[in-house]
């Protein structure tokens, strides 16, 4: 809008018009913080990347089919992403309980078990590896009373699952809580007043406004433990074939000095969880846009 200013120094004088002053931010400009982006993404992100690739592309068509055709990586690979698939379900069924008690009531020793979400945050993977272990052992605290039953969970595959859920409920339970404290419980107190039941009220009313929230920290859950090596590798056992996870798979290259086959091991898992991240976040856009619409419908 154009400023309107009197000179009041000479009597009579015409009213002159000006352009308003550009306001200043305090954020820096467009251009430092795009090439500050850019940056980033070129240095620490999409060159590794595309080293790896070119690493990967050296052993050929022929080679990449051989090293992804045997038995031993398929079985890795299909335990890794099949175990932290699983993983990121129970931990968001799981996630979405343990935030609704944090954030919906208060109890004593609420601020402590709060406290306890972040543990496997700070706790070295290794920390987290031995203790799972030790207690899902054969001749451990819980594992001796399982192993009775009939259930072994160490050095198996259910024991891999164990460990990435302790490390991916974190993701959740953070991602759901500040969702569900700028939640109304208006709209709650008003579908009970009408009669509606707490199961419709759950899935009407609280887990729409959850859903993209919930996606969210299920997919970090997902990308961690497709990764994680530190907590799994000594609950695992390292059974080719059995309880062998992929990226102990791509350490094993590299000790026999096979780079490209540990590069073609590590493009695999990259290509797949980039899809996959893809196709979550595609998901979580439109869930986001239909929770939008059902919100200015109403």
């Amino acid at each position: 809008m154009i400023a309107r200013t009197l000179d009041h120094s000479a009597p009579g004088t015409k009213p002159a018009y000006a352009l308003p002053r550009r306001r200043r931010r305090a954020m820096p400009g467009f251009g430092l913080t795009l090439g500050i982006t850019l940056g980033y993404l070129g240095l620490l992100v999409l060159l590794p990347l595309t080293t790896l690739a070119v690493k990967a592309s050296g052993i050929g068509w022929e080679g990449f089919t051989r090293v992804l055709g045997s038995p031993r990586v398929w079985a890795a690979l299909r335990l890794s992403f099949g175990t932290a698939l699983i993983a990121a379900f129970i931990a968001a069924a799981l996630g979405a309980l343990l935030a609704g008690a944090l954030t919906r009531y208060d109890f004593p020793g609420r601020r402590f078990a709060d406290a306890l979400v972040d543990l496997p945050f700070a706790l070295p993977t290794a920390v987290a590896g031995i203790a799972l272990t030790t207690l899902y052992a054969p001749n451990g605290w819980l594992g001796r009373p399982l192993l009775a039953l009939g259930v072994k969970v160490a050095y198996t595959p259910l024991g891999i699952t164990l460990a990435l859920v302790f490390i991916g409920l974190p993701f959740v339970v953070r991602t759901l809580e500040p969702v569900l404290r700028d939640a109304a419980r208006e709209a709650e107190e008003a579908a009970a007043t009408l009669g509606a039941g707490r199961w419709t009220i759950l899935r009407r009313v609280v887990f729409p406004p959850l859903r993209p929230a919930l996606l969210t920290g299920c997919a970090l859950a997902f990308a961690r433990g497709v990764g994680e090596y530190g907590s799994v590798v000594f609950i695992a056992g390292n059974l080719p074939g059995v309880s062998e996870i992929a990226p102990l798979l791509i350490i094993i290259r590299l000790e026999e000095y096979d780079y490209r086959g540990a590069s073609v091991i590590a493009m695999a898992m990259l290509v797949v969880s980039f899809g996959l991240l893809i196709a979550i976040n595609a998901l979580q856009a439109r869930m986001q846009r239909l929770a939008t619409g059902e919100g200015k419908r109403s």
